[in-house]
């Protein structure tokens, strides 16, 4: 587990963003299961891709009209019971962090691995996302 003092200030980077930080197992089974519309989860981490990537990329693609009805985030080596019940909805995807799903109607239809965010852009992370809220939002 991280210190607390080191890792707000990337939870933040989201939560001040409009995400909703998820701490617990019952708040990312509420948030997640059987829910009727769009939700985007991001998996955060204190890695060098959740910086630059992921978390930037997540905010340039719900700067838009066509987005996620609510955002979501759990923090990986912080919120590990939340984290946990996060990936049991991330199946059969193995645990990566960070990572960022798309849910419709409380089912995962798209995501993106630390595979899929590492090494690439931000913009490019946002654009893979603006894609898939146009297929699904």
């Amino acid at each position: 587990m991280y210190p607390i003092a080191l890792t707000t200030p990337m939870s933040k980077d989201l939560t001040d963003f409009g995400f909703e930080s998820l701490s617990s197992p019952e708040a990312v089974e509420s948030a997640l299961q059987s829910t009727e519309g769009t939700a985007l989860l991001v998996i955060n981490s204190v890695c060098g891709c959740a910086a630059a990537m992921a978390r930037p990329g997540a905010k340039l693609a719900v700067a838009q009209d066509k987005r996620p009805d609510r955002f979501y985030t759990v923090f990986a080596g912080v919120d590990g019971e939340a984290t946990s019940k996060a990936r049991e909805f991330l199946l059969p995807y193995p645990p990566s962090s960070p990572s960022i799903a798309l849910f419709k109607d409380g089912k995962l239809v798209h995501f993106l691995e630390r595979r899929h965010i590492e090494g690439r852009s931000a913009e490019i992370i946002a654009d893979n996302l603006k894609t898939a809220f146009e297929t699904y939002c």
